[in-house]
């Protein structure tokens, strides 16, 4: 190591020896060097080991469950995770009430009838399901005027089907009115597989419904009138003087249960329409014709649990976001912006979302004009091969035409425009 000398003559008393200078150079290196030595034996700090990639998690077969017929339905998107003999004809009992309790509301919602409307019950609700009978009743005692909004309680939390004939009575004049509507409503929500007789759920000729067709109906109503839905969750009401507890047991099982309804004749057997949510997440469970009350309690909680479990459910593309532009031709714009009018749900088993495939079928030529919300192609999702939905792409805005001279223009260019089948492309994540 060189050492520079000061310019000029040192000043007296000012010594500068290099020996000891040297000496020092030489214990600053030694030092350097021992721990140079003492880090270089520092044992490394250890690499992390790498985990093996386990194989997928299997998704067990859904739980055995005590019913003819049943299903387990994905409240978001409508899905059916599993099911047996989801359309099969079966007497429904008082899960007929579901759809009683569907009409009127949707009735109250137009304005036609109120909740606090006073309402007289009548002999053939007293005769056909007051006291008298075999079946649930409210108790209700004949010419007493009782509030709307209290037989809808009486109807759902304890079943009274002298309740469900008065409310069906005041809705529509007579009880076969009103089922005409009850059979109206059901067919505008796509309810094939039913065809209701009465507003109780007497068994009677020409009465059914399907597993699938309740589900689809429970979903109509939590989605249409939460606020009604909502009544399902209570445990027990006062009607009359006499209280009685809700029928369903599994309100007082599991906190996350909020509904819905529960079923019993000698026709139909045990039968239970059970919703449930979790977090973002909820699902419907339909039992028809188990063994027993406990039965069908245990089955409906078995496959709600299992969809929680092993299911879940994604949104895969956004409404109203463009998804892609294709070229336009003879418009005032030259491409087209085309996207979906509702969020894209997918309800799949846990672990599967990034198997998920999708793409659009659209047309090769689009030509203008086009008006905003026009079906223009179709998204269609898959997994494994095996479709899960087909939603119908729009156009997302107005497409007007364009100008003469433009579109004479394109329509030169379409002589070399070969390609008149329809494309299909990758769509990519919302």
């Amino acid at each position: 190591m060189h050492v520079p000398m000061l310019a000029g003559r040192p000043k007296t008393g000012l010594k500068i020896t290099m020996k000891p200078l040297r000496r020092m150079l030489i214990s600053l290196t030694a030092a350097a060097l021992l721990l140079g030595m003492a880090v270089a034996q520092t044992p490394p700090h250890p690499m992390p080991v790498p985990r093996p990639v386990l194989p997928e998690a299997p998704v067990p077969p859904p739980p055995v469950v005590d019913g003819e017929s049943w299903v387990l339905m994905d409240y978001a998107t409508g899905q059916i995770i599993a099911s047996k003999n989801p359309d099969e004809h079966r007497a429904p009992a008082s899960l007929t009430k579901v759809m009683t309790d569907y009409v009127v509301s949707a009735e109250i919602a137009a304005g036609r009838i109120h909740p606090d409307d006073m309402v007289t019950i009548s002999e053939h609700a007293w005769r056909a399901g007051g006291a008298g009978t075999d079946g649930s009743t409210s108790f209700l005692k004949l010419g007493s005027q009782v509030k709307l909004e209290d037989l809808l309680k009486g109807m759902i939390v304890q079943s009274g089907n002298d309740a469900a004939i008065a409310l069906a009575e005041h809705t529509a004049g007579t009880e076969q009115s009103f089922v005409g509507l009850m059979n109206a409503y059901a067919e505008q929500l796509g309810m094939a597989d039913t065809h209701y007789s009465d507003a109780s759920g007497y068994p009677v000729d020409d009465h059914y419904s399907s597993a699938r067709d309740i589900a689809t109906l429970t979903r109509a109503l939590i989605h249409n009138f939460p606020d009604d839905y909502a009544v399902s969750k209570i445990k027990q009401i006062t009607l009359n003087g006499i209280t009685q507890p809700n029928r369903n047991t599994l309100l007082w099982r599991d906190p996350s249960v909020d509904g819905v309804k529960t079923g019993y004749t000698a026709a139909a057997g045990y039968c239970m329409d059970a919703s449930a949510r979790q977090g973002n997440e909820r699902m419907i469970a339909v039992v028809m014709g188990a063994s027993s009350e406990q039965a069908r309690a245990d089955s409906a909680m078995a496959l709600l649990n299992y969809g929680f479990r092993f299911y879940e459910t994604h949104k895969l593309y956004q409404a109203g976001k463009p998804l892609a532009t294709p070229r336009l031709w003879k418009g005032e714009a030259d491409q087209l912006p085309i996207g979906v009018a509702e969020d894209v749900l997918v309800t799949v088993k846990v672990g599967q979302y990034d198997k998920l495939k999708a793409a659009m079928d659209i047309p090769a030529t689009l030509i203008a004009p086009f008006k905003k919300g026009q079906q223009v192609g179709t998204l269609r999702v898959t997994l494994a091969g095996q479709p899960v939905q087909a939603v119908p792409l729009i156009a997302l805005s107005d497409a007007p035409p364009g100008g003469f001279f433009s579109r004479l223009w394109d329509s030169i260019l379409l002589w070399f425009h070969t390609d008149k089948g329809t494309t299909e492309q990758a769509a990519g994540a919302s």
